[in-house]
């Protein structure tokens, strides 16, 4: 194994964990689009490019924003 491709797994994997282990939503998002990001990183390194586009923009860009638009749709909601 290369050791670019273990840095990059190591660095999913610690971007990954750091998903799970935030509890508040609005930090979660970006650390999800920073995940989607090293994802994205990762596929390029495996020589996946068109993969590595397809996750930028679901997972660095889509998700999140989908994600961003709910909590302030939530958050608006309580304030009555």
């Amino acid at each position: 194994m290369d050791p670019l491709q273990a840095v990059t797994f190591f660095t999913v994997g610690a971007a990954g964990w750091a998903v799970v282990t935030t509890r508040d939503p609005l930090l979660q998002t970006f650390v999800a689009g920073f995940f989607g990001l090293t994802l994205s990183l990762l596929f390029v390194v495996l020589q996946a490019p068109d993969v590595a586009l397809s996750e930028m923009v679901v997972g660095a860009v889509a998700f999140p924003l989908m994600v961003l638009l709910t909590v302030a749709k939530a958050r608006t909601g309580d304030r009555k």
